[in-house]
């Protein structure tokens, strides 16, 4: 089950940034994001009623659904969105192939949980890879301010994920399924960007075409029904650390997709790069060494 998840994870999420991309335009990002996250959530709202599950969460729940619905499903995406406008998106994914170290260390700061060390080893590994991916990327452009303000933006907005997913792991800890939680913490997340669109005099328009609600359409149900209900529930059941290392494949897969439809030339780096990320996820995912039972003997020599 966790291997599906992962899976889902990785092949949805790895092609959202292209869709972001299309996003942009006309339609100021606010309202876009907005946009994304009633419809995801009226979508997840349904299922649970088709499904006769619990619909209304428990009154100590919402302080972490309304501080998820604010750094996940709010704060997190305008950073990516606007940071998307002046960074190829492939640097974006570098970035935010950071929230594996990121969850460790907030894990262990807020939620006092150890940082294993093949967690910490392997994301080093993937993020070697990915730095080796995108190098020739990177180069000619650290002197440039709108790139620099942009890779600032894809930080930020990491580290939002980040408190999305130990909020998450916290909810699931207290019993709440992301099914449920995610419903509540989309409708707030939205609600937050309408209020604040509408307070900076941004117009709700709607861009008619096929590339804008295509998009839309592959944001709200792939990208936000299945990929956060996939990945909070790996959040769950895997614990933050080792369930946020699939965030370096995504670069993996967004490549995959460049290579088709925006020409990217794979090169002996590339090649490189991927073996490091490929590396590293086995690292991860190598079993915990079990400890010897109490009273267990020792193995003769």
């Amino acid at each position: 089950m966790n291997a599906l998840l992962y899976l889902t994870t990785v092949l949805i999420w790895g092609t959202t940034w292209i869709a972001i991309k299309l996003q942009l335009g006309s339609v100021p990002a606010p309202v876009s994001i907005a946009c994304r996250f009633w419809l995801a959530a009226t979508v997840l709202l349904a299922i649970l009623v088709a499904t006769r599950k619990p619909l209304w969460p428990p009154r100590q729940a919402w302080r972490y659904l309304l501080a998820q619905g604010a750094a996940l499903f709010c704060c997190n995406f305008l950073c990516f969105y606007y940071a998307s406008a002046h960074v190829p998106s492939g640097l974006v994914a570098v970035v935010f192939s950071t929230a594996p170290v990121w969850n460790a260390i907030n894990g262990r700061l807020f939620l006092g949980r150890p940082i294993r060390a093949a967690v910490m080893g392997g994301a080093a590994l993937g993020l070697a890879g990915i730095g080796v991916l995108f190098l020739p990327q990177m180069q000619g452009h650290w002197g440039d301010g709108g790139m620099l303000a942009g890779l600032a933006l894809a930080l930020l907005g990491t580290l939002c994920f980040s408190a999305g997913n130990l909020l998450s792991s916290k909810m699931q800890a207290l019993g709440l399924t992301p099914w449920l939680t995610n419903t509540w913490a989309m409708y707030i997340g939205a609600a937050i960007l309408t209020v604040g669109a509408l307070a900076l005099g941004m117009p709700f328009t709607f861009e008619p075409t096929t590339q804008y609600v295509g998009s839309l359409l592959y944001l709200a149900i792939p990208g936000s029904v299945i990929g956060f209900t996939a990945y909070l529930l790996l959040v769950g059941r895997m614990g933050p650390d080792r369930a946020a290392y699939c965030t370096v494949l995504f670069p993996v897969v967004a490549l995959t997709v460049s290579s088709i439809y925006e020409d990217y030339r794979w090169s002996a780096a590339s090649f490189a790069g991927l073996a490091l990320v490929i590396a590293g996820n086995l690292l991860v995912f190598l079993p915990r060494p079990q400890k010897p039972a109490a009273g267990a003997l020792a193995p003769a020599r």
